[in-house]
């Protein structure tokens, strides 16, 4: 089956969505449950959602500072930035910025229009699961980052995901070769992403070789 997509019209619509549903999803929480530590490692659900923010507004005069910083890691430098924003703007403001920011194509230079989506709809999971929340993307939107983490080197999901068959629930759609993983596209996307999270809705030897993986 061929992998879904979205055309690009479809993908910048489907990012101001989720903007708004992520910023709905936080925008009640107390202080007690901002300091909720998220899926993301490090991570609290206020730095995911400050992480969020950095995206529309990053320009390369900015980052290349900040690349330095983090001595040329990007994950280093994507928790210095999250945690700037953290410290610089109240709870409200965070919220407020990520539905100002919902319609603009803007994103990190060198990144594609799906990376800004992915990252959107891995970390509304980060957030809603450990506070006991169900966020909801549609199906389509799932499908399409499933599909992009699953075969994104920089994401590392060919990396957790060798040997393994994904083999989606949802539509049926299957990626690789192996001992077969099958479950839900949201959590076969979590587990593509580095969640350990996504396995408890999975099933199939596959299983085991990416909890393993997984750590």
């Amino acid at each position: 089956m061929t992998a879904p997509a979205l055309p690009r019209a479809a993908v910048d619509a489907a990012v101001a969505a989720e903007r708004h549903r992520v910023a709905d999803l936080v925008a009640d929480l107390t202080d007690e449950q901002w300091a909720t530590p998220s899926l993301c490692a490090a991570w609290t659900v206020r730095d995911v959602v400050a992480h969020l923010t950095v995206t529309t507004r990053t320009t390369v005069p900015r980052l290349l500072p900040a690349a330095v910083r983090a001595r040329g890691s990007f994950d280093r430098m994507a928790v210095d930035l999250a945690a700037a924003r953290a410290a610089a703007y109240t709870t409200a403001e965070l919220v407020a910025q990520l539905r100002e920011s919902a319609g603009s194509t803007r994103r990190v230079p060198g990144s594609t229009p799906m990376d800004p989506l992915m990252d959107l709809v891995v970390h509304g999971q980060d957030v809603a699961r450990p506070l006991g929340r169900r966020h909801v993307t549609p199906p389509d939107v799932v499908a399409a980052c499933l599909a992009y983490v699953a075969a994104n080197r920089f994401m590392g999901g060919p990396r957790r995901l060798a040997g393994v068959q994904l083999v989606s629930t949802d539509t049926g759609w299957t990626h690789g070769d192996g001992a077969e993983l099958r479950g839900p596209d949201v959590d076969l996307l979590l587990v593509a992403a580095g969640r350990r999270a996504g396995l408890d809705a999975l099933r199939g030897p596959g299983a085991a070789v990416v909890a393993a993986r997984l750590g």
